[in-house]
């Protein structure tokens, strides 16, 4: 018999999706598209594949320019470049040497210059795993292209397998070799359009032999390591399917997202096993786990959790059967619903499940009504592009002999023997209430009255009672009531008609009373539970302690599951420790297995079961904060219900406990801001007070060595030490000011361009006291153009360098100075032979009051370095240090300092191109 289709249902859209998606679409007209070309390996044709599509858009009109194309010595990838706009690269010095990278700034001035026409600007970008120099403003080109995405520009670029970050191990245990360069999977699954190029190994081979792909010496090593067949077929195996699960994550989202597409086929092959109350489930799910093995498919197992259906004895069964289902790798699930197909199909179309296993028992599925369908029959009905695999289940087992009491009953008869009694207790009392009735009442209100005790029976006790208060009833209606009464004889064939309708619709309104009941308990349960959990996140939204999440995440445990807990915090050094009032049992080695993996560990799961409870990781969305450990009652394990609340007990603890760190790093953070304000304002009121009495200082001891009479020697010498130690304490104020007030923001720099010898000729005077016993080499390259620099600040930069290195190098040490240009930059060096700087604290010299040792005769306060940087760094430049080393030996101290070289005005008065254009060349 055909089974007609089942009426497509249109649900409702949510209108918070709806407006989610006006605000994603109004992001989308704003940014960019990005477009990849996928592939297995180098050498299968992604960048040939790119640049011919490019060709081809370019003809048409598209305002595209290659930002860069690596053509690895490939002439017909090279071919294809001529006729297209370069632009140029970028050179970055690094390490001596200077790379040639892409320009992300001549890529966004490209792409505003073409901003507002009929197409939207287009940048190619090769190889999107790419790490850029150091020195360069990401990191990743990957993030290069977010910036072009968000200033709207379109981006094609291309990207191999093993680059994917969730890939990188399985690559690297094929080929044996591990990549460097990754890209987050992120990044791959929000690109507007995936381009997979393909090519056979055979194929791939043939050209890696013939020299389109490498060099040949660089060929022949790759054939005999990378480029192996084997490893060619399995990572093309890969590249298909990491495409396929995209493409299937599309249409999740679609089908999500539209009404009425839900109703599309699945696109790939997924299976759902169903387990059921019975002894059979188990076979099921291992019958799906070895088809999914086979297949290499994802599964899922689960078990509809109908209202008031079957016993506790098969819920608690089916849940063990789900437990082995996730042993076996399936993603499980216990969805409620009031009818098994209904639930079944809703959950496959949800989660875009293609097949479905069941059991069949031996013999076939019995049929007690010819016109009822069975299982199968109904899930195939309501979705009927769901395959449906019936496994053989086995005989069921003979049902064991329940131990019985002293008194004859086992205990589940004792528990549900009196809902029987006084459903039929019930039906005896409206029977005798409505005897004297008999002459006063019409037989259908007495009717009536029957059907009104099945309903409550159902609503207090359940379907079985339910069921025997239908037939007592109308056995006591006809009894007591139909004609000839005091017997179960009728005299009127119709009354036969009156029994059997009442004995349905008092069979139906049980069932679907019991039903009600079922769903509201059930609802209600999860109802407490939600209130519950509402109940934890508002008081752990105003914990201000990890003792106080500690408190409220074991009341919650109580409270709901009856379980011991103890809460492991982590520290910044990734120390466990236990907060107070924990009444679960620890094992510190499970605990730290856990925080370490980040995974469950413990009973319920597959590391350390034996243990006598469950350790959950409180996984925070920045790291792991601590460990959860959960003892439930009785040493048992937990369901599957259980455990979804435990993740959601655990990650509401992790959130909170790093809210409350991360309330601690803005207190201590805004205590130093303030802390720094204060002492800036001190440095400074203090800096103008004593300006005044230095400069009386160094004008009166300048005084007495002119005095006449000459003083004598002893007493001109003292006027000389007066002189020198005010000197310096004037130096040591005016660094104070200027630190105070570059970090207020109050310095203007008074920018010129200027030729960096005279600087450096006003500095060598300015200290020529210091350098007494210094000799100093100066060597300024011959093509270092002007700098655009404040005069002023910029001499301040190289006399505190300069006396940094004199106070701490022995006397006689030589200190030599260099400039010259290196790419878009200016590089300065100063250079000693002293005992260089302290391990470790190359940086930390540069930090205010921060000097080379804690304890050293060397005058200063450490503030020199700290107005180097201050001033570098308002030049836009930056300035480090580092020792020069021959071997292990150390040679002396090396500061470098790098600045903008920008464009200086011509000299002859010519207009110059605009600063910041691009340059494209053809």
């Amino acid at each position: 018999m055909a089974v007609p289709d089942p009426p497509e249902v249109h649900e409702r859209p949510d209108p918070d999706a709806l407006l989610a998606q006006l605000r994603q679409s109004a992001e989308d007209l704003r940014r960019g598209r990005l477009k990849i070309f996928f592939g297995a390996s180098a050498g299968v044709g992604k960048t040939y594949a790119m640049l011919s599509a490019a060709r081809a858009a370019h003809a048409q009109g598209v305002p595209l320019v290659v930002g860069l194309v690596e053509t690895h010595g490939r002439a017909e990838t090279a071919a294809l470049l001529e006729g297209l706009p370069l632009l140029a690269r970028k050179e970055v010095a690094y390490r001596e040497c200077v790379l040639s990278e892409f320009d992300l700034d001549a890529a966004l001035a490209f792409g505003a210059a073409h901003a507002g026409g009929p197409e939207p600007p287009l940048v190619l970008l090769d190889e999107l795993a790419h790490s850029n120099a150091p020195g360069s403003r990401h990191p990743k080109r990957w993030q290069d292209i977010e910036e072009l995405l968000a200033a709207g520009i379109d981006v094609w670029s291309t990207l191999n397998v093993q680059h994917l970050e969730s890939l990188n191990d399985i690559v690297g245990s094929i080929a044996g070799v591990r990549v460097g360069e990754t890209v987050p999977d992120t990044v791959f699954d929000a690109a507007d359009e995936v381009v997979v190029v393909d090519l056979p190994p055979d194929e791939l081979l043939a050209r890696l032999a013939a020299g389109q792909v490498y060099l040949p010496e660089q060929a022949e090593r790759a054939a005999r390591h990378f480029f192996r067949k084997g490893n060619l077929l399995a990572l093309r195996e890969l590249a298909l399917r990491r495409a396929a699960d995209r493409a299937d994550s599309q249409v999740r989202l679609l089908r999500a997202s539209s009404p009425g597409a839900s109703a599309a086929r699945p696109t790939r092959d997924a299976l759902l096993a169903c387990v059921g109350p019975g002894a059979g489930g188990e076979a099921v799910v291992r019958s799906a786990a070895r088809l999914a093995a086979q297949a290499g498919l994802p599964w899922h197992a689960v078990f509809i959790d109908l209202p008031g259906a079957g016993a506790q004895v098969g819920r608690e069964r089916a849940l063990r059967t789900l437990r082995l289902a996730q042993e076996l790798g399936a993603s499980i699930a216990t969805p409620p619903g009031t009818s098994v197909a209904e639930a079944l199909a809703r959950y496959a179309r949800d989660n875009g499940l293609a097949r479905l296993v069941l059991g069949r028992p031996q013999g076939g599925a019995r049929r007690w009504w010819p016109w009822r369908r069975t299982l199968p029959e109904r899930v195939a009905a309501l979705a009927p592009n769901i395959d449906v695999l019936l496994v053989p289940l086995a005989a069921p087992a003979p049902a064991p002999t329940a131990v019985r009491s002293a008194g004859g009953t086992d205990a589940a008869s004792r528990a549900a023997w009196p809902g029987y009694a006084i459903a039929a207790a019930a039906c005896a009392l409206v029977a005798l209430a409505a005897a004297p009735l008999h002459g006063v009442l019409e037989l259908t209100n007495i009717v009536m009255l029957f059907l009104l005790t099945v309903v409550g029976t159902a609503l207090r006790f359940g379907r079985g009672p339910a069921a025997l208060s239908a037939v007592v009833g109308v056995l006591l209606f006809d009894y007591f009531f139909v004609p000839p009464v005091w017997s179960l004889s009728v005299s009127d064939a119709q009354y036969l008609i009156t029994f059997a309708v009442m004995l349905l619709v008092a069979l139906v309104i049980g069932q679907l009373t019991a039903s009600l009941r079922a769903q509201a308990r059930a609802a209600a349960e999860r109802e407490r539970r939600m209130r519950g959990l509402y109940q934890m996140s508002r008081e752990l939204s105003g914990a201000l302690a990890a003792q106080q999440v500690a408190e409220i995440g074991a009341r919650f445990l109580r409270a709901e599951l009856g379980a011991r807990s103890a809460l492991l915090v982590a520290d910044d050094a990734g120390e466990l420790h236990q907060q107070a009032g924990a009444d679960a049992q620890v094992d510190p080695a499970v605990a730290r297995w856990c925080y370490d993996r980040g995974e469950p560990a413990g009973r319920g799961t597959h590391t350390l079961a034996a243990s006598a409870a469950l350790v959950l990781p409180l996984l925070a969305p920045m790291r792991p904060r601590g460990a959860l450990v959960v003892q439930l009652p009785g040493e048992r394990r937990p369901g599957p219900e259980q455990r979804q609340l435990l993740d959601t007990c655990a990650s509401l603890l992790a959130i909170s406990l790093e809210r409350i760190h991360y309330i601690g790093v803005a207190q201590y953070s805004t205590l130093q801001i303030e802390s720094e304000r204060l002492r800036n304002s001190l440095l400074s009121a203090i800096s103008h007070d004593l300006r005044t009495p230095l400069a009386a200082l160094v004008g009166l001891a300048d005084t007495l060595a002119l005095a006449q009479p000459p003083l004598a020697a002893a007493q001109a010498s003292v006027a000389t030490a007066i002189g020198q130690a005010a000197r310096r304490m004037a130096t040591l104020v005016t660094n104070l000011l200027d630190m105070a007030r570059l970090q207020a923001g109050a310095v203007q720099l008074r920018r010129e361009w200027q030729p960096l010898e005279e600087i450096v000729g006003g500095a060598l005077a300015a200290c020529a006291p210091m350098l007494h016993g210094h000799p100093v080499q100066v060597q300024l390259a011959r093509d270092l153009p002007l700098l655009h620099l404040d005069a002023v600040l910029f001499e301040r930069v190289l006399v505190n360098l300069l006396e940094n290195a004199a106070r701490h190098t022995p006397p006689g040490t030589a200190l030599r100075l260099t400039a010259r240009a290196s790419g878009a930059q200016a590089e300065i060096t100063l250079d000693d032979d002293g005992p260089g700087l302290p391990p470790g604290r190359e940086e930390a010299v540069f930090e205010k009051f921060e000097r080379g040792a804690r304890e050293s005769a060397t005058p200063g306060v450490g503030l020199g370095l700290a107005l180097c940087r201050a001033i570098v760094q308002a030049h836009g430049g930056s300035i480090a240090a580092h020792n020069r080393r021959e071997g292990a030996r150390v040679l002396g101290a090396r500061f470098v300092i790098r600045l903008p070289l920008g464009t200086p005005p011509p000299l002859d008065g010519s207009e110059d191109t605009a600063p910041g254009k691009p340059t494209i060349r053809p």
